[in-house]
């Protein structure tokens, strides 16, 4: 058996579901690998998984796009590549309480963001608001990662980025009506996020590892597509809820992300991670150099999917 770990980016939740599923089904075993999943949460989030990717000390990471930017244009850093998409639309969006009286983008002029501390994360969030018609000038606040959905639902922050399939559901389902602004209505072409990467090292090395790896996980969405109900309670164990009704809201909700419109799950387009770096660039968040050599390199591939 061939062992290989998985890094989180979350702790486990509906975007996950299908290498627990494959897990759970035996996907990876019948494919002879043995599959560790590691959740951020047994460092509390000290190491990013990219961090962990890039050092080798797990196989696949779950990151977002601007993680592979960014290791394609650090020196002295492996140049980690995107090898699947884990969804295949953005699902994410900046929300706010509805009775905070935040209604537009513009009105978080001044106000507080709970933010990941990503590297473009708070650059976006200003040219939302500027975009609006704000002066782009939030307050930034950086608590501890997984701490951060709290701080909204407690009043510390006035905004934050969440994942409408699981903190959307989670607010619905407490009576907490929300304010959605998503990215694409701001002309934003966010890309792939998250995305599995891998290190060029690994992919090098267990070609036929990573194919396999990528198949049992393939499969794995594909049934969770189709199942949302049954993934969801095959989930619910490797969760930190015990809420299985919310679980299978969120699943249904998030299923028909995973896959393409002829069922295929990770692939993506040259043309969605162009589009991102041509935004960076011209928000002068990355530089005519660091686009020179995103030009050159290979940020991802869809060599080794099904």
């Amino acid at each position: 058996m061939e062992k290989l770990t998985l890094a989180l980016d979350w702790t486990p939740n509906t975007i996950h579901t299908g290498f627990y599923v494959a897990l759970e089904k035996g996907f990876y075993a019948d494919l002879q690998l043995e599959v560790h999943i590691r959740s951020p949460k047994v460092d509390h989030y000290k190491a990013t998984p990219a961090q962990l990717l890039a050092n080798q000390e797990v196989d696949f990471a779950i990151a977002p796009s601007e993680s592979v930017i960014s290791y394609q244009t650090l020196a002295n850093k492996p140049n980690l590549m995107a090898i699947a998409a884990i969804l295949q639309e953005d699902t994410s969006a900046i929300v706010t309480l509805k009775d905070s009286g935040i209604h537009q983008m513009k009105d978080l002029d001044g106000k507080t963001y709970a933010s990941y501390d990503a590297r473009f994360e708070d650059t976006i969030i200003s040219q939302m608001i500027k975009k609006d018609g704000g002066e782009g000038r939030h307050v930034k606040i950086t608590p501890a990662k997984l701490g951060i959905w709290e701080t909204l639902l407690k009043g510390e922050a006035d905004a934050t980025w969440v994942f409408m399939p699981w903190e959307g559901i989670e607010a619905k389902r407490k009576g907490v009506d929300l304010n959605t602004f998503l990215l694409q209505d701001y002309d934003i072409p966010y890309g792939y996020s998250p995305a599995l990467l891998s290190h060029p090292e690994i992919v090098k090395e267990k070609e036929k590892v990573v194919a396999n790896f990528l198949k049992a996980t393939a499969k794995g969405f594909q049934w969770a597509a189709r199942h949302p109900t049954k993934s969801a309670e095959l989930l619910l164990p490797h969760t930190e809820t015990d809420d299985l009704d919310f679980l299978i809201e969120s699943q249904t909700y998030i299923a028909p992300y995973y896959l393409t419109a002829d069922n295929r799950w990770g692939p993506m387009e040259k043309n969605r991670w162009t589009s991102f770096i041509h935004w960076l660039g011209q928000n002068e968040l990355i530089s005519v150099d660091d686009i020179t050599v995103l030009n050159k390199h290979t940020l991802f591939t869809n060599d080794y999917l099904v």
